[in-house]
């Protein structure tokens, strides 16, 4: 087929009106972007599948174990009191995706977004099972037969086994998968474990299946907040009215009428650029908050441009002040403050983590009674200390007392703690009345590695008995 045939057979698409309004038929198109959103997609489609199934000594590489209320990421353990971490990564997360939507817009959206990336899955499975662009709009649009039942039972048959998947691993971060597997298949995994992965093969189902990008432009906050985070610096897809119109199709050589006067723009309308957007906009128009920053439309006009011999860049990721002639500032004030508090704020993290305290314990006072005298005429209050270990390495801690002169520790002193284990020590303390100068007494219980001096923490109390001065 000669480039013209080409051209022209894009122009008589008798569905190419069809993108917008209703549902999306996106049209599938091969390019530059679109390999480096593999490039992106693949990665984390990988580290979400595979991660649950490795090890790290002897335990899954990463657990949440909510009952034990135990956080195992990459051979460390986190636990509730940890929890102010989590605020941190959160933080320093906000402010990275500030900086490079600042930078180069809405790349998170188009290349990484858990989103995009299950969408485009769904949307591979329908193309395999219904076929192109075309074929689906007709195959929607004819009347029920064997072999539309057949294509479109195919069709949901692969978008349940991949919900059922994404399900049955997300569940697998709470719950040890290489047991969840099997037990859910034998009728053992429990109600809860049920539940969840039903929900997540739902919620995956319906928003990567139906919802598509109705979740991008309707549900999700980011769109609505991302052009306070823009500035006329900022990359974007842009089309370029000034090269692009007036618009038109053409048969002849390209851009020119017959006698060899340039009457049209670059642009041949030949609605590709909206065929294959995954949101339904035509880019054309403007930049829109609905866009993804994906540049299927980049890839596609691209395409066209090379049939028609034009230079490539009709659509584009550019800047406003590069399209309107000005001088274009790539690093500017906000991305130095960005980059700065990220910075700052990692580096404040890594260190918290690196010196975080293994050995963690809590100290309750037995509140049935203020004080007991025992037969020696001691005064006595019991306690019970709660040993953490959140080290990865069993320890045996000795258990010591300071801030009251002639104050008497008994009970066990020393005891060993497997990793992630929290074990309870019940001690006394005993003093000598004549001693006693008040009511109430600060006492401070020390727990300490027996081999390591540096893995210690304390804990205060009180210490009650009688006053006799």
């Amino acid at each position: 087929m000669r480039k013209d045939d080409q051209i022209e057979a894009i122009e008589v698409d008798p569905f190419a009106d069809l993108h917008s309004g209703g549902q999306v038929y996106t049209r599938k198109i091969k390019g530059f972007y679109q390999r480096l959103r593999l490039y992106t997609g693949w990665p984390l489609l990988i580290g979400f599948f595979f991660l649950p199934w490795l090890n790290w000594g002897g335990r899954q590489i990463v657990l949440f174990d909510l009952p034990a209320r135990q956080f195992h990421v990459f051979g460390i353990t986190f636990w509730p009191q940890d929890f102010y971490l989590l605020g941190w990564i959160l933080i320093i997360a906000a402010i990275s995706l500030f900086a490079v939507t600042a930078y180069i817009g809405r790349v998170w959206c188009g290349y990484t977004c858990p989103q995009t990336v299950w969408t485009s899955i769904f949307m591979w499975i329908e193309e395999l099972t219904e076929g192109s662009r075309n074929q689906r709009i007709k195959l929607d649009k004819a009347p029920m037969s064997f072999n539309k039942f057949t294509r479109t039972a195919l069709k949901h048959i692969g978008w349940v086994g991949v919900s059922f998947i994404t399900g049955a691993t997300f569940v697998g971060y709470f719950t040890e998968i290489d047991q969840l597997i099997p037990n859910f298949f034998l009728g053992k995994a429990g109600f809860w474990p049920y539940a969840w992965i039903i929900f997540f093969l739902l919620a995956t189902y319906i928003n990567a299946g139906w919802l598509r990008e109705m979740v991008c432009t309707h549900m999700c906050p980011y769109a609505r907040i991302q052009g306070v985070m823009f500035d006329t610096n900022t990359l974007v897809v842009t089309y370029d009215e000034a090269r692009g119109e007036p618009r038109g199709a053409r048969k002849h050589k390209p851009g020119t009428e017959s006698g060899g006067k340039k009457t049209k723009g670059d642009c041949v309308d030949c609605k590709m650029c909206v065929q294959v957007c995954p949101v339904g906009i035509d880019i054309r128009h403007g930049l829109q908050y609905q866009c993804i920053s994906c540049a299927l439309c980049i890839d596609a006009c691209n395409s066209i441009m090379d049939k028609m011999n034009y230079e490539r860049g009709l659509i584009r990721y550019t800047t406003e002040n590069a399209v309107a002639g000005n001088k274009v500032s790539p690093l500017r004030p906000r991305l130095f403050i960005y980059i700065t508090a990220i910075t700052v704020l990692s580096v404040m993290f890594i260190t918290t983590v690196a010196l975080r305290n293994p050995l963690n314990i809590d100290v309750s006072r037995d509140r049935s009674r203020l004080y007991f005298q025992t037969n020696e005429g001691l005064i006595e209050n019991s306690y019970t200390l709660k040993v953490m270990n959140m080290s990865q390495q069993k320890h045996n801690y000795t258990v010591g007392v300071e801030g009251m002169k002639g104050v008497k520790l008994i009970g066990n002193t020393t005891v060993d703690v497997a990793s992630g284990e929290v074990v309870e020590i019940p001690v006394r303390l005993q003093m000598d009345p004549a001693n006693i100068k008040q009511k109430s007494t600060d006492v401070l219980f020390t727990v300490q590695e027996t081999s390591d001096p540096d893995i210690k923490n304390e804990h205060s109390s009180r210490f009650t008995g009688p006053s006799w001065r």
